[in-house]
C-alpha cells in the first residue's frame, strides 16, 4: 500500500532519538513554553532570517493572532485567495474582519494582477498564502501594499524553507504564519505553529497575545485581549529535531519532485508550474488531469492512495460563500475540479514512486 502520506517510516528511524527528547522534557518539569519552544524560536528564526520568532498552538492561531497583532478585525477587508484551507478565512472571519477572494494564476498562486480591483477604503492587509510550497510574486505584492498602505500576513503553512530572489517565505511581510501540523515540510507529532516577524513592538504584542493578553513577569495581569494559545515543550523539542534535517529532506523532496517530472513528460498531465527565481519546496506535487476521477479510483484498487488540495474553494462553502462578492474566480473554481496531489513525503521510496508513475501513464 501506498499512502498519501505517512509518518511511521520517519517515526522507526528517528524513535530512539524521539523517546529520549520526550523523557527529557518530561524528566525537566517544563511543559509549557520552557526551553525547548524559546531553543525552537531562536533556531526557526535563524533559518527563516527573520529577527523573530513565536510559538503558538497552530498555523490558524498564527494568523489570527498576526491580524490582532495588527489591529485587523471588524470593519476591514483583508484580500486573499478561496484556493486555501480554510484556516486561512476562518482566521480572517474570526477577528470579524471580511475575507476578498482573488482568482489564481496557472501556478495556483494569487494574480497579483486582480488584487487593486478589490481595494478600496476598508482594505487593511493581503494575505498571499505560498500554496504546495511556491512562493507568491511578493515584489508586486510589496509594491501594492505599499501603495495602499496595506499590512502583509503570509501565509507559510506550506512554504517552510521556500525562497524568492533568496529570501524566504515568512521574511516578506509584516508577520509570517508557519504550520507544523504533522504533514507539513516541518511538521510535528502534534500540532504546532510559529509567527515570524522583524518588527519588535509587533513581536511584543504577539507574545501577549497569545498568552491570554499576559506579560508573563507581571504575574497574570492582563494588558490586551488575547488567546491561548501556546506551543508546548515536547512538541517543541521533536520540532527542533526536525529542523536539524529540514535542509536534507527539502533536497529529497526535489528529487522526487525531478523524477515524478522526468515520468510525466511528453503526457496530458499538467505539471507544476515553478515560478522564475523561486526555490520551490514541493510540500504538495499537484498536477491537474480531465481524468482525475478515473486516475484516483483506478490506482485505489491497486492501493495507492491520492489527495486532493483542495476540492472545494472556499468561496464555495455555505459559512463563507456570503464573503464572495467577485464576479469571477474563474481558475479558482476550474482547477478545483481537475487538480490532485500526488505522493512526495522524504519516505517515499523510489520503487514506490515508480509504481504511481507506470500506472498513472497506463491510464493516460
Amino acid at each position: 500500500m501506498i499512502k498519501s502520506w505517512d509518518y511511521l517510516n520517519y517515526y522507526k528511524k528517528n524513535k530512539k532519538e524521539i523517546i529520549k527528547l520526550v523523557d527529557k522534557v518530561f524528566s525537566s518539569g517544563n511543559l509549557i513554553l520552557g526551553p525547548e519552544v524559546e531553543k525552537l524560536e531562536k533556531n526557526f528564526s535563524k533559518f527563516i532570517g527573520s529577527k523573530f520568532a513565536v510559538g503558538v498552538g497552530n498555523c490558524t492561531d498564527a494568523i489570527y493572532i498576526s491580524l490582532k497583532a495588527l489591529n485587523i478585525g471588524r470593519g476591514c477587508e483583508v484580500i486573499t485567495v478561496s484556493n486555501t484551507a480554510v484556516p486561512t478565512i476562518s482566521a480572517i472571519v474570526n477577528t470579524g474582519a471580511v475575507p476578498r477572494y482573488v482568482d489564481i494564476g496557472d501556478d495556483y498562486l494569487i494574480d497579483t494582477e486582480k488584487i487593486e480591483k478589490l481595494i478600496n477604503k476598508k482594505t487593511k492587509a493581503i494575505i498571499p498564502v505560498h500554496l504546495y510550497g511556491q512562493v507568491c510574486d511578493m515584489k508586486k505584492i510589496i509594491k501594492i501594499a505599499k501603495k495602499y498602505n496595506l499590512k502583509i500576513i503570509e501565509d507559510c503553512a506550506q512554504s517552510t524553507g521556500a525562497s524568492q530572489n533568496g529570501k524566504k517565505s515568512g521574511n516578506f511581510g509584516d508577520t509570517g504564519c508557519f504550520s507544523f501540523y504533522p504533514t507539513k515540510i516541518m511538521g510535528g507529532f502534534g500540532d504546532g505553529g510559529m509567527i515570524t516577524t522583524n518588527n519588535l513592538k509587533i513581536y511584543k504584542k504577539i507574545l501577549k497575545l497569545r498568552f491570554m493578553g499576559i506579560d508573563r513577569k507581571s504575574n497574570y495581569f492582563a494588558t490586551i485581549n488575547g488567546v491561548n494559545s501556546r506551543l508546548d515543550e515536547v512538541h517543541a523539542s521533536i520540532l527542533n529535531l526536525k529542523l536539524k534535517k529540514i535542509n536534507k529532506e527539502i533536497k529529497t523532496r526535489n528529487k522526487i519532485s525531478k523524477i515524478y517530472f522526468k515520468g510525466f513528460q511528453n503526457t496530458d498531465l499538467i505539471l507544476p508550474k515553478i515560478n522564475k527565481n523561486n526555490k520551490h519546496v514541493f510540500y504538495e506535487y499537484v498536477v491537474r488531469s480531465n481524468k482525475r476521477s478515473e486516475i484516483i479510483k483506478k490506482l485505489k484498487k491497486n492501493k495507492i492512495f491520492l489527495k486532493i488540495t483542495y476540492p472545494h474553494p472556499i468561496h464555495k462553502m455555505p459559512p463563507y460563500r456570503v464573503y464572495s462578492r467577485e464576479s469571477s474566480l474563474a481558475n479558482t473554481t476550474k482547477y478545483s475540479k481537475l487538480i490532485f496531489s500526488l505522493p512526495i513525503y522524504p519516505e517515499l521510496t523510489k520503487t514506490d514512486q515508480k509504481k504511481i508513475i507506470i500506472n498513472i501513464k497506463e491510464i493516460l
